[in-house]
This record gives structure tokens, sequence and C-alpha cells, in this order.
């Protein structure tokens, strides 16, 4: 049996998705549905159309498609890891822990500490005593506002409660070591792509300008900050085809073990995000591609101040360090801004992949 803890989420459903298309449908997705009025479909083993009552109706259309044999709510999960009483027909092989709160602006430290370290914290007890794989998701937001993006104590600052929830577990598994069982953290930096409509405002920063774009005809990114000029801010944007593929990699290497970023080790600008995602929709209206300064000239891209609540507590810059993840055996290359945009934005306008 594979777990995957926020199955219905963004990462979480990818990565059943592409579970599915290795064949492996024993899958117990573990999510947050309690409460609501929504409703979905979700094909089972068991039970080709079992309807349950769900707290978001966009997360878990998610699931609508995939095959899997049980689901969930992951309260009462956790009360059965907890009391190590594994609700499943078979032992459990691999946990894919997803679930998390990822407010980062969340400013409820217990909520934070309950859904970010103790529940990973019981997980990974639980991993250890039935010797399964524990593949977890950690967060780049652990660096702050440094500019050295190895995974080592001295490169560590977090900037806000959530990425201290984070890097706590981080420390957690540090000071104990996994004996016997594999467990693998790794730190995501800007996730983009397919599933993840029921973020909100916690949405990456393609969807948000896709949409920008589609309403309003323009998209806003913040003016310059931490010494750069006006949506020269830079990330590390990642496709969640390519976090998938680097989950997959670790459980088909369960003897490594350790913390990992997981990023394409180069950083783009908010403006190149910007035109990436202007470029795609005109492509799909078959007009010119355009560059930032004829964007810039048409009105297509503009600036807002930093709100204040992201003040002193805004990466600037993020640039994964990929050494020890390529050290671990990882080969494969990562979508650039460009192809992985373009094929997210094919995907939100119902069209085909290039």
């Amino acid at each position: 049996m594979i777990v995957v803890t926020g199955g219905a989420g963004f990462i979480g459903s990818n990565l059943v998705k592409a579970l599915n298309r290795r064949g492996l449908n024993e899958i117990l997705v573990v999510d947050d549905f309690a409460g609501g009025d929504a409703k979905t479909e979700i094909e089972t083993e068991t039970k080709t159309k079992t309807k349950t009552k769900t707290k978001t109706e966009t997360r878990d259309r998610n699931l609508t498609g995939l095959s899997i044999s049980d689901y969930m709510d992951k309260h009462d999960f956790l009360k059965a890891v907890r009391c190590d009483r594994w609700p499943g027909r078979t032992p459990v092989s691999v946990v894919f822990h997803q679930g998390a709160c990822t407010d980062t602006l969340s400013t409820d430290e217990a909520y934070l500490r309950e859904n970010n370290y103790d529940y990973s914290e019981a997980l990974y007890h639980f991993c250890e005593k039935h010797r399964a794989q524990y593949i977890y998701a950690s967060s780049a937001s652990v660096y702050g506002a440094g500019d050295v993006f190895v995974e080592a104590p001295q490169n560590e600052s977090a900037l806000n409660l959530y990425a201290r929830s984070k890097l706590r577990f981080d420390e957690f598994v540090r000071a104990h070591p996994p004996e016997q069982f594999q467990c693998v953290g790794l730190r995501y930096f800007n996730v983009y792509g397919p599933r993840e409509q029921h973020k909100a405002r916690m949405a990456s920063v393609p969807w948000h300008f896709f949409h920008q774009y589609g309403r309003d005809g323009r998209v806003r990114l913040f003016e310059g900050s931490g010494g750069y000029p006006d949506g020269e801010q830079r990330r590390d944007f990642i496709s969640v085809e390519d976090v998938v593929a680097v989950n997959l990699f670790f459980m088909d290497h369960p003897s490594v073990n350790g913390i990992y970023n997981v990023g394409t080790g180069r950083s783009r600008s908010f403006n190149e995000v910007a035109v990436a995602v202007l470029n795609a929709c005109r492509r799909h209206r078959g007009e010119a591609q355009i560059t930032l300064a004829r964007a810039l000239e048409a009105g297509e891209i503009a600036y807002i101040p930093m709100p204040e609540a992201l003040r002193g507590k805004y990466q600037s810059y993020t640039q994964a360090n990929l050494e020890q993840l390529r050290g671990a055996g990882y080969a494969e290359a990562f979508l650039d801004i460009e192809q992985g945009v373009g094929n997210y934005v094919d995907e939100l306008l119902g069209g085909e992949r290039r």
C-alpha cells in the first residue's frame, strides 16, 4: 500500500496520477475530507463511483479519473497512526507526505505546529516502526533571505512561522537519522502546474499571471525590493511534473536518505515568467511573441507596491543548489520556464501540450 497525504491537493494528486501511469493503484489518499456540501466522484478498486462529502469542491476534482484503493480524512488517519492501527488491507510500503498547512502568511503558530511538525513526526515514527519509505515535503522557505541554498544549517534562517515549522521538522530528522528505513525530505522551490486551482492566493505565480491576464488583459508584478528593480526579483520556478519525477526517483532508490533541494538550479525573474505566460497565451491566439519592453509599452505588465504583510518577509532571490540531488543519482534535466509554463498554459486553455 502506498499512502499519499495531501493526496487531493496539488502535488499529491499529481503524484497519484504518476503512480497510476506506472500501473500502481493500491493507494490510500489522505486529505481533509471533513465537512462541506460539495461532492465528487472518486474511482476506487472496490467502489467505482463512490461519492463523499468534501470540504473544497475544486480541490476534490483533482481526484476525478484517478484510481485509488481508498481515501481517509487526515484526522482519522493521524489517530490510526498514533494508535498504530494501520487501516489498510495490506502493509504500507511508502508514505508520500505532501499534506501540510501551505499558507506561508499564516500567523497561527499552534495550527502550523500541529499540521507541519506534529503530523510529520508521527508519520516518521510510524514509518520507522513499519520500515516503510518516508518521503516528505519540506520547503525552500527555510533558507530565508540568504543567498546560499545548500542543505546545511548555517544557510537556514526562517523568515516566518510557516518556514519555521518546516525547518523544525528538518532539524528533527537530522537529530534522528533513520535506521533500517528510508527518510527523505524534499525542499520544494516555487512549484507550478496543473491541479493547483484550489490553492487560491497561495497558488503559483504562473497561475496568478494567467488568470490576471485573462481577466484584466495585464499581469501585476511587485515593484523593486531587496535591491532588485521592478519585477526583477528572482525565484527558482519548477514544474510539478519535475517535482513528481524526483519523488518517484527516491521511491525507486529506498537506500538513499537525506534532505534535498528540488528546483531547477536556475533562478528566473518574475518579468521572465510574466513574458512566458503572455507569449503562451498569444501563441494560442495566433499572435506574434512579445518582449518585456513591448509588454510594458502595451500595458500588459504593470508593477504594484509590495504588500505590507510581506515587507521584510519576502524571498527576493532563490536558486536551488543541486549538488546533493545530483550526488544522490538524480540525473534528469528540468523544464525551463518557457517550456514548463507553455505546457501549463496549454492545459489551462484546454489545448494539447506542445
